[in-house]
């Protein structure tokens, strides 16, 4: 585990919610909606990355089958790895899993319902 790769919650207005925090927390939002905090890692040869804060829709299956009105986001390592060691755990994780020029994403609940992402950044 790497650290807090974003935080998503839901919004009945994420557009006002999202000017809200702009005006007033100084929160720097992009065009597509959220922010991405970038910093430097700490044990990566100073490499750039960034976490995510981004409001979502009220009505979004994203983050089902949670009922809970956020998901958090966990940077890794090693997607693969860290998906096997949760099975072998006995957690259940989400099959599909996600490619893109972002990364590699995986999914699972945690014991109180609450949906996860797994995010293995893109190699540089």
């Amino acid at each position: 585990m790497r650290g807090i790769g974003g935080i998503f919650f839901k919004s009945k207005d994420p557009k006002a919610l999202s000017r809200w925090y702009a005006d007033h927390l100084g929160v720097p939002v992009e065009p597509w909606g959220g922010a991405s905090f970038k910093w430097r890692e700490h044990e990566g040869a100073g490499q750039d990355a960034s976490t995510v804060w981004s409001p979502f829709p009220a009505d979004t299956t994203y983050f089902e089958p949670s009922q809970a009105p956020f998901m958090i986001n966990f940077r890794v390592d090693d997607l693969d790895r860290m998906l096997e060691q949760l099975r072998r755990a006995g957690i259940a994780v989400d099959e599909p899993r996600e490619e893109s020029e972002y990364g590699r994403f995986g999914w699972l609940m945690d014991p109180d319902g609450n949906r996860i992402e797994l995010w293995e950044p893109p190699k540089r």
